[in-house]
């Protein structure tokens, strides 16, 4: 029962990360489903992309009223997707779950990564007539395959190329991967229907938490700072992504006070890089705004001579 309360809690908090980022959603959910509500992995991999998916489509409308959805370019990354969505989710039948929670892992800290450090510019770009269709489809059929392989509805992969690709501003882009991840969710899950058997009644209890959540989490975004969100979920999924690296190592590596102090040293210096890098690009304005050009020599200039 206790597990039970915790499950629906926890799958509020991604229905929140859903609706008001745009992603997040399968990155707690696969953890959730597996360590806490405590279902296989390929089986927790299907029923986080059936969550994901159906929390993505209710969460798209709050943010269609506001205007942030672009249907022509979510539809198109999304068709590109679904193809990729489902051959992943066919092809998760012959790799041991052991090699996919540990992609999935890695794949976490790479978007922690990206989510700390930021996108820089995309609200000031202008949004292009046209999209580069080409590119679209590819990186569209890459992410689906993501998402059908281990799970991850690529929320904070399909955000920044729709911002870079697309040249979306950030809310419009957050709006518009709802409608990718619901397509490319429902895809991969299709693909897991043949391999899996899922516990529906746990299944129906997530989604109907999650979905809860994203409509508050709709209704909140815009009010946080999206830069404080991010950065703060980016370190929350680092924590994430070294704990389920960690259960994946042999017994005697985990128990290990050396590796787990090793760890310890690089987070503290990824952070402190991360931090001085940043203090470094805000310093950058304020230099050039202090000395916007040349200063003037303080040697006089020599007499000019007439000529006669």
């Amino acid at each position: 029962m206790t597990s039970l309360v915790l499950t629906v809690a926890l799958a509020t908090v991604i229905g929140v990360s859903l609706g008001m980022l745009g992603g997040g959603g399968s990155i707690l959910a696969v953890p959730l489903l597996i360590y806490v509500a405590g279902l296989p992995a390929k089986e927790a991999i299907a029923t986080s992309l059936l969550v994901v998916g159906a929390t993505s489509a209710v969460a798209v409308i709050p943010h269609l009223h506001a205007g942030r959805v672009r249907w022509r370019t979510g539809l198109i990354f999304g068709a590109a997707g679904m193809t990729g969505a489902y051959t992943g989710g066919r092809l998760a039948e012959y790799i041991p779950a052991g090699i996919l929670l540990t992609t999935f892992a890695v794949m976490m800290l790479a978007t922690a990564a990206a989510m700390i450090r930021g996108r820089r510019g995309a609200e000031d770009k202008p949004v292009p007539h046209e999209l580069p269709i080409f590119r679209v489809v590819i990186d569209g059929v890459t992410v689906g395959l993501v998402t059908g392989l281990v799970g991850a509805g690529g929320g904070f992969l399909v955000v920044p190329a729709l911002a870079l690709l697309g040249g979306l501003p950030v809310p419009v882009a957050v709006g518009t991967s709802l409608v990718v991840i619901a397509m490319k969710s429902f895809a991969g899950f299709a693909g897991y229907l043949h391999t899996v058997t899922l516990h529906w009644g746990l299944a129906a209890t997530v989604t109907v938490a999650a979905v809860a959540g994203s409509l508050i989490g709709a209704k909140l975004a815009g009010r946080i700072p999206a830069d404080t969100l991010r950065k703060s979920f980016g370190w929350f999924v680092v924590v994430m992504g070294i704990f389920i690296l960690a259960q994946q190592l042999p017994t005697q590596w985990r128990t290990s006070p050396a590796l787990w102090a090793v760890t310890a040293a690089t987070a503290v210096a990824a952070a402190a890089a991360i931090a001085v890098r940043r203090r470094q690009h805000h310093n950058e304005p304020a230099a050039s705004s202090a000395h916007p050009g040349p200063r003037p020599s303080s040697t006089p200039a020599p007499p000019t001579t007439r000529s006669r």
